[in-house]
């Protein structure tokens, strides 16, 4: 089932880079992170050095993506792109890293998903610029060492703990971008709302922002969703009556839980007597897969205070009994 609020990457989202910031004073929220950064950028320019390596970690859609771009902006250098599932061979790697210029910045997304053996070629480029590889059949391979310029990495994940120790010792600077308060959300929400030159008042850009999840990408995708409604069957403007009632009709609650959510939930509370039960378990009784909620609905309703997570499985809390209307027996 497609979710309006999953926080994958999709094609509408990665089209719309108007509403993209591009530089630091621009970009909302993570606001310890974002200032490092500007203090690092600012020294690597005094030292007409390139900027250490960059590691950025976090959960999805709150801005891993932007950051890199905005690094490479701040520096005035170009911003070459790649995807850690994509590099499969060496000579991927070497196609990437022989096309860097001095001070470009080469930011990997989903960095946790390269092979363990491109991860080893990649350690000397990153210390030393240098680029040792083995070309050739069995039998009459050798090795070529190339000269990199000078370059930073910026590897984005959203799986810290899957990166290796070695890759992730490489990389000088290290920062996590955590979930957005509801007031950087709605700063963000008015941001886009002047990018796509639509009104939004106070109170709907307030209820749009619980809604949705603590995420910018999502955020701004619902923005879209609302703008639609409000062109079609509203008067031009977003408020809060027709945010509610698009909102709603995408059956995205006040918490910013959507269907398969209230399906965890339910299914938790009334099959299995809130817990603790396993995740395999919940999969199974609603037609998901075990990885989509680990990474995707866990995460937030953890967050959020609906679920725990024991060592004999998931647990209802009594915020979970209550949006969904039953009385907690576990309490009497």
């Amino acid at each position: 089932m497609e979710r309006i609020i999953d926080t994958d990457i999709r094609d509408e989202d990665i089209l719309d880079d108007s509403i993209r910031p591009q530089s630091l004073n621009e970009y909302v929220g993570q606001t310890e992170v974002k200032e490092n950064i500007r203090i690092f950028i600012e020294a690597a320019k005094m030292r007409n050095e390139p900027l250490d390596h960059v590691l950025l970690y976090g959960p999805p859609g709150l801005g891993k993506t932007t950051l890199a771009h905005i690094i490479a902006n701040e520096l005035g250098t170009n911003l070459k792109t790649g995807s850690g599932p994509a590099i499969e061979k060496s000579g991927d790697l070497a196609a990437v890293l022989s096309n860097l210029e001095p001070g470009d910045v080469l930011f990997i997304d989903e960095i946790h998903r390269m092979p363990k053996f491109i991860e080893e070629i990649l350690y000397p480029a990153m210390e030393d610029f240098e680029l040792d590889i083995v070309v050739g059949a069995e039998g009459s391979s050798r090795s070529i060492k190339i000269d990199l310029p000078p370059f930073t990495l910026v590897g984005a994940t959203t799986r810290a703990g899957d990166i290796s120790s070695p890759l992730r010792d490489r990389f000088g600077i290290v920062s996590k971008l955590n979930y957005y308060s509801e007031d950087e959300l709605v700063g963000i929400i008015k941001r886009t709302s002047k990018v796509l030159s639509m009104e939004i008042d106070d109170d709907a850009a307030r209820e749009l922002a619980c809604r949705s999840r603590k995420t910018p990408r999502i955020a701004n995708r619902l923005f879209k969703r609302v703008r639609d409604f409000a062109l079609v069957i509203g008067d031009g403007v977003i408020d809060k009556k027709i945010t509610k009632e698009a909102l709603d009709r995408l059956k995205v609650d006040k918490y910013g839980l959507d269907q398969i959510d209230m399906e965890y939930l339910t299914n938790l509370i009334e099959k299995f007597n809130g817990g603790p039960v396993g995740v395999e378990t919940i999969a199974s009784s609603i037609g998901e897969e075990v990885s989509t909620l680990e990474d995707v609905v866990e995460p937030y309703l953890m967050q959020e205070g609906f679920i725990k997570r024991t060592q004999r499985g998931r647990v209802a809390t009594e915020k979970a009994y209550e949006h969904l209307g039953h009385d907690d027996s576990r309490l009497f």
